[in-house]
This record gives structure tokens, C-alpha cells and sequence, in this order.
């Protein structure tokens, strides 16, 4: 029986192994001895010992050394569709895509928590989510203390009255000093001038007085109820101004160094299929969170209509530009394993596999930080199929290498031996294999 011919398909780089391998291991698990072996198929017709008569299928195996790099024809470029692209300075830009949450402007916040004790007589607004304007009532509380202030506020009024056109100076001075620590007082505690002004003018001191809200907003804690007791520092509302927002994004730890203050973003919300809102980054928070190993980026938005609300989940996109940097096309790039290699052509055919270190990661393109030169021109297709030709010829090399040249001692290349079973570049034919079947 003649053994078949092999053919290595181009691409199947297991296939290619396999026979490789196979090879190497009948060169080295043959007998030595100083003839050739009997049944073995002399192979002194063969034109050189390395892979000259190897073939694959449209490409040549004697086109690869055992380097690594490949010779390719012209036709061969174009039969596999090869295309090249170069190595320049070129001024890039990266997307990052992350998600962020829309939160309160904390800027734009307030509690309403009083500074002293007493009781609520009466809500003007009483339920969560209620829209308030600036100055707008919020309760009118009860206490003591602000009785008795009012009190000392008219006994000073009246002294002033009456001693303010005293001829000893010190004496006018003092009771006008009197009067306006009183209204200082009553100011301290959030009574409003105009509330001052009216206890002035009737002479009459008020059980109750009304607390206003001191900005616009929603309220969105309300902890006081109708006959409810207070201390001082309680916090009755809280409320928060809507007409802006932040849009606290999440960086991932890769492109921390990216996102800067003032750069601009994008910011899409499900509430809003098909508009983008734009803002820019206002503030980069120093840290990183231990869990998520992301950083938060802060983006003052508008927030005209009350569209965006707090809570809602958010897709943001960040521009960076980068500047001019050495780059590739990005298809250039092929991640083998643990290492990063782009396939440079040195010229008159020949393309070797190079090691890189990357950088920034653009849109089209990519940062090479080392292992290319301005000029250089670059494969930019069809990188696995030169990938498993070139790893093919260093699995060989590094088996040839440590086969030895003493463990080839038992091949005669000049015409004294051959391998069984195995035409090399169709030179001879293989003696008939002995019948050990048993008749079967």
C-alpha cells in the first residue's frame, strides 16, 4: 500500500501541528544506526532537509523560516486578500461608555429644621412630592421662646420711644443697641423681617408664627405632622431645587486617567428614547470604590420640564482626545494568547510577526507605545491565518532544537535513508507495508 501524499491546509493550524509533531517524532524515535533502515524509502532525491518539499494547499512551506516570518508571492497576496495599512503619528480620540445615576444637585438642597423648640399648629404644606416656591408658607409653629422674644422686642421698641431723644448720648445708644438685639434675635430664628416689621407696627404679640421655605423646589422628606412637638435641630421638609441635576457616572479603573473636569459628555436616559442631553464634567472624585473598583465622574446638567428624575439609571459617553500619538489601524492588532503582535511586511514578500505594547484604544485606530517605527507598513487582514503559520514555524524550530543534531544522526541525507510511510515532496514511493491483519 502507498502512502498518500500530505497536504497542509492553509488555516488548519491543528492539522499543521499535528503533522509537524508527527515528523519530528519518527525523526527521533527512529533506530540509529550508521545505514539506512530496512523498509524506509530513500530520500536522496529530495532538495534540501528542511520544509522545501513540504506544501500547503495555494502557499508554499519552503516560504517559511523557521523564525517565524513568512514569504508570500503576489498572487498569494492577492489569492488570500492580504491588505496593509502603515504605521503614522496620527491625532486620536477615545469613546468610553459607561452608566451613571441621576442624583440631586446637593448645592440645591435644604432642610428646614428650626432653632428652637416647640409646637406645629397648622400645616400649609403637608405631603411629600409637593411643589414649594421660594418664601412659600410652610407651617405655623407655636413656642415660648419666640413669645417671649416678641415681648422683649416691643419692650425695647417702647424704651427706644421713649429715651431714643435722651440728651446722654450713652443712654440713646443703649436702648437703640437694645431694640436691634432684639430683632437680631428673632432674625436668628428665621422670622422674617416682614413678620418683624408687622409685630412693630400692631404692638401685638402673635401665639403662632409661620415658617416660609427658603428655596424653590419638591419636597422630598416631610417628617411633621398637625400638633406635633419639636426640638430644636429637627428636620421637619426637606427640599430639592430640580431645575438642575447631577449625573454621577461610573469609570472604570482602565479609564480613570481619561476623564477630566470640563471635558463634555453625553447622557441618555430609557425616559427619553432617541434625545441626548449634553453637560460637561464638573467634578472628578479622588478616590475609587473598593468594591467596584470605578471611579465617579459628576456632570451638572440642566433639568428644564423636571424630565430627568432622581434615581433613573443613565447611559453617559465621554469623548477623550488623546492627541497625536504612533498608532495602527486597529485591525492590524491580533491578541494571540499572553502576547500582542502585529505582522509588519519587511519588503519583497516577506512578513514577520512583531511584539507590541499597546495604548489608548481609539475608534479606528490604536496607541502602539513600542515594538513598530513610523513608516513601517502592517497587515491588516487575514492576521490568524498568518498567525498559525508563523507559530507553526517556531513550534518546529523549538522541537528541532532540542531533538538535537546527534538524534539525526540515524538519517542519512544523502541517499541512505528515508522515513516509512511518509513521501517527502513526493520523491519516491514507500515500500508495501507488511499484512499483520491475520487474514482478516
Amino acid at each position: 500500500m502507498n502512502t498518500k501524499r500530505r497536504t497542509i491546509y492553509l488555516g488548519a493550524g491543528a492539522g499543521v501541528l499535528v503533522l509537524a509533531v508527527a515528523g519530528v517524532v519518527a525523526f527521533s524515535d527512529a533506530p540509529r544506526s550508521g545505514t539506512a533502515q530496512e523498509g524506509m524509502q530513500d530520500t536522496s532525491g529530495m532538495e534540501g532537509t528542511d520544509t522545501g518539499g513540504m506544501e500547503t494547499q495555494g502557499m508554499d512551506m519552503g516560504g517559511m523560516s523557521m523564525d517565524g516570518t513568512i514569504r508570500l508571492t503576489a498572487g498569494e497576496v492577492a489569492t488570500f486578500g492580504i491588505t496593509f495599512g502603515t504605521v503614522d503619528v496620527r491625532a486620536i480620540e477615545k469613546t468610553i461608555r459607561t452608566v451613571g445615576l441621576v442624583a440631586f444637585d446637593e448645592t440645591r438642597m435644604a432642610y428646614v429644621a428650626p432653632k428652637f423648640g416647640g409646637w406645629v399648629e397648622r400645616l400649609h404644606v403637608n405631603f411629600t412630592g409637593q411643589p414649594v416656591g421660594h418664601g412659600q408658607p410652610l407651617l405655623d409653629v407655636y413656642s415660648p421662646e419666640l413669645v417671649t422674644a416678641q415681648e422683649e422686642l416691643l419692650l425695647a421698641a417702647r424704651m427706644a420711644e421713649t429715651v431714643g431723644g435722651s440728651r446722654v448720648e450713652d443712654v440713646a445708644a443703649g436702648s437703640r443697641d437694645l431694640l436691634e438685639s432684639a430683632r437680631r434675635r428673632l432674625r436668628y430664628w428665621d422670622i422674617t423681617d416682614e413678620q418683624i416689621e408687622r409685630l412693630l407696627t400692631t404692638g401685638e404679640v402673635r401665639k403662632t408664627l409661620t415658617l416660609y421655605a427658603p428655596v424653590s423646589g419638591i419636597v422630598m422628606e416631610k417628617d411633621v405632622f398637625e400638633g406635633q412637638a419639636f426640638q430644636p435641630g429637627n428636620n421637619l421638609y426637606m427640599i430639592a431645587d430640580l431645575s438642575e441635576i447631577w449625573v454621577n457616572a461610573e469609570v472604570f479603573e482602565a479609564d480613570a486617567a481619561l476623564v477630566r473636569e470640563g471635558m463634555p459628555a453625553e447622557i441618555t436616559v430609557a425616559a427619553l428614547p432617541g434625545r441626548a442631553l449634553s453637560g460637561r464634567v464638573e467634578y472628578v472624585y479622588p478616590t475609587l470604590e473598593n468594591r467596584t473598583r470605578s471611579m465617579r465622574a459628576r456632570i451638572a446638567l440642566a433639568n428644564p420640564g423636571g424630565l430627568l428624575k432622581p434615581g433613573m439609571y443613565a447611559t453617559v459617553r465621554f469623548t477623550s482626545q488623546v492627541g497625536e500619538v504612533l498608532t495602527v489601524p486597529s485591525s492590524a492588532v491580533l491578541h494571540s494568547g499572553e502576547r500582542v503582535i502585529a505582522f509588519v511586511d519587511m519588503g519583497d514578500g516577506e512578513i514577520m510577526p512583531q511584539e507590541v505594547e499597546l495604548g489608548v484604544q481609539g475608534r479606528d485606530y490604536v496607541q502602539i507605545l513600542s515594538g513598530l517605527e513610523p513608516g513601517q507598513r502592517v497587515v491588516t487582514s487575514t492576521q490568524f491565518l498568518l498567525d498559525s503559520e508563523s507559530n507553526l514555524a517556531e513550534v518546529m524550530r523549538a522541537m528541532m532544537t532540542q531533538t538535537g543534531t546527534s538524534d539525526m544522526g540515524g538519517m542519512d541525507t544523502g541517499g541512505q535513508g528515508s522515513m516509512e510511510g511518509m513521501e517527502m515532496g513526493g520523491q519516491g514511493t514507500a515500500p508495501p507495508r507488511p499484512d499483520t491483519s491475520g487474514g482478516r
